[in-house]
């Protein structure tokens, strides 16, 4: 498969095309970061390509997609937490300052991240971080991806 799902992430999602999609949710797509210097980032995709900002959705839409991410990021927080013993918490985020369509950030942090950014915001990462080939999502994180898959199916199925 080629990268061409990178260029349409929504529709490469709704189509079944896209193979970084962990878990179709109520209002969009759980999917594993392209990078993976911070293992168990993850991002969530609102389900419709024409939607920009939360305040797009309807009400009722808006309260799924951040009930879904509420779930991704408790997902990524267990599976985490289970893999890595020096967890800390996820950060949770809407930003859409780069991207022009509504999507989640869930960042986890760990006790072994650099002194002087373990309590910053994770873009202050130098920038070589996330183009570096060594933190480039691949089958080394199969178990982190399948983790995370599993937390979500167990909190789908509790509802």
């Amino acid at each position: 498969m080629s990268d061409d799902w990178r260029m349409d992430r929504i529709g490469s999602a709704l189509r079944g095309e896209n193979p970084a999609v962990l878990r179709r949710l109520e209002a969009g797509f759980a999917a594993i970061g392209d990078v993976q210097f911070l293992p168990g980032y993850s991002v969530l995709l609102a389900d419709d390509t024409a939607v920009q900002r939360l305040s797009d959705l309807p009400r009722a839409k808006r309260l799924a997609f951040l009930s879904d991410m509420d779930q991704l990021g408790e997902s990524v927080e267990r599976a985490c937490r289970r893999l890595d013993p020096a967890f800390r918490r996820v950060n949770l985020e809407i930003l859409g300052n780069t991207d022009g369509f509504l999507h989640a950030h869930v960042w986890p942090r760990f006790a072994w991240e650099p002194a002087e950014l373990v309590g910053m915001p994770v873009w202050l990462y130098p920038r070589e971080r996330w183009s570096d080939a060594q933190f480039a999502l691949g089958p080394q994180h199969d178990v982190l991806r399948e983790a995370i898959g599993e937390e979500l199916d167990r909190l789908q199925s509790a509802r």
